[in-house]
């Protein structure tokens, strides 16, 4: 354990365990400039302390996501939206170390392996030794599971399920815009699973890695206009997943190849003014004025699902996969975020937090 010395303990429910008041975390004190550039190593940082209803989790590995900096990288509005300092992170896989008063020994034990995610913009996230969370926010660990690998199942595997499940049914044909990355990597596979056709698209150098996922049809974008390739299809498909959100063409023109009663669903959206205008648009702008004639929704996502059972299950059972591009220590964070804003990861990337034995 990376753990400083112990200055205290205090007891849940007559379980004691050493609570330390401080832990080693990165940290921004400022959403001026580069988030990378900001980010500061602290060693002794003020580590959270569970209420009644809540579990203290030690973190062995944490999967980021673009959304870690993109929040504090909006400026004012990023400022209006979390508190100085913070630690970025949302998903993890950690040990329980402590149990709060109102949680039940049968519900939860000290020791037990947990996955999950941390609410964004998160106070004290998951490149922190320690977390809270309530007890819906998490998930008991199934053997036979990586930790790392359940690190990633996180935010991106929950948003993926979130996404489609609700609007499928078995034999269903369902677009993913997307398919290489973290939230596409997810929607192949949970598709397939739920026995839904799948077309996708990515990059020429992501076709095998889609295909490879189950993925029926690959749509290469470097090679093909995506639109005119969806519209000869004509209007087959039952939902589209849209997890790149930059441009408002795609809905506009979804009446095309998306069923009279199909769904778009959104996830990903550019940062900054344009891709604001585009959410908007695709939000509200009527369809006689040029906007989608189909259900709209940019989905938002809902951390303490119960569907995370399940879909521990499915990893479990080998239906679904984990795809990590690469791992760093966690002292080298900075090197994780400077990879994922190059966006050519192929799938999760994991930062090892402390030592699992």
């Amino acid at each position: 354990c990376l753990a400083l010395p112990v200055k205290t303990k205090k007891e849940f429910n007559n379980r004691t365990t050493r609570i330390y008041v401080i832990m080693k975390a990165w940290q921004i004190h400022s959403t001026s400039g580069s988030f990378v550039d900001n980010l500061q190593f602290n060693e002794s940082a003020t580590k959270p302390e569970p209420s009644q209803d809540e579990i203290l989790v030690q973190v062995l590995s944490a999967a980021i996501n673009p959304v870690d900096y993109k929040i504090p990288e909006l400026g004012l509005m990023g400022r209006m939206m979390i508190s100085l300092p913070c630690t970025p992170g949302q998903d993890y896989c950690g040990r329980v170390v402590a149990v709060g008063s109102r949680i039940s020994e049968s519900d939860m034990k000290v020791g037990q392996l947990v996955f999950g995610i941390i609410a964004s913009p998160p106070k004290y996230g998951t490149l922190g030794q320690y977390v809270v969370t309530p007890l819906g926010g998490c998930t008991k660990l199934p053997d036979g599971i990586k930790v790392d690998d359940a690190a990633s199942m996180g935010t991106t595997l929950l948003t993926a399920y979130q996404s489609i499940e609700p609007f499928v049914k078995k034999g269903d044909k369902v677009f993913i815009n997307g398919g290489s990355g973290g939230c596409g990597i997810w929607g192949i596979q949970v598709a397939k699973v739920l026995g839904c056709h799948v077309t996708t698209s990515c990059s020429t150098t992501n076709v095998e890695l889609c295909k490879s996922l189950g993925a029926d049809e690959v749509l290469d974008y470097k090679s093909v206009d995506i639109i005119k390739a969806l519209e000869e299809k004509g209007r087959v498909f039952n939902l589209v997943v849209d997890n790149v959100g930059s441009d408002s063409a795609l809905y506009g023109s979804s009446s095309s190849f998306l069923v009279s009663d199909g769904n778009f669903i959104q996830i990903g959206a550019a940062t900054g003014f344009s891709g604001s205008m585009s959410l908007i648009k695709n939000m509200f702008l009527p369809g006689f004025l040029g906007g989608g004639r189909r259900k709209f929704k940019f989905l938002l996502l809902k951390s303490t699902n119960p569907g995370m059972e399940q879909l521990a299950e499915w990893m479990k059972e080998g239906k679904i996969k984990a795809v990590i591009d690469s791992t760093f220590e966690f002292e080298d964070a900075k090197r994780a975020y400077d990879k994922l804003k190059t966006g050519r990861a192929r799938g999760k990337i994991v930062v090892h937090v402390n030592n699992p034995n």
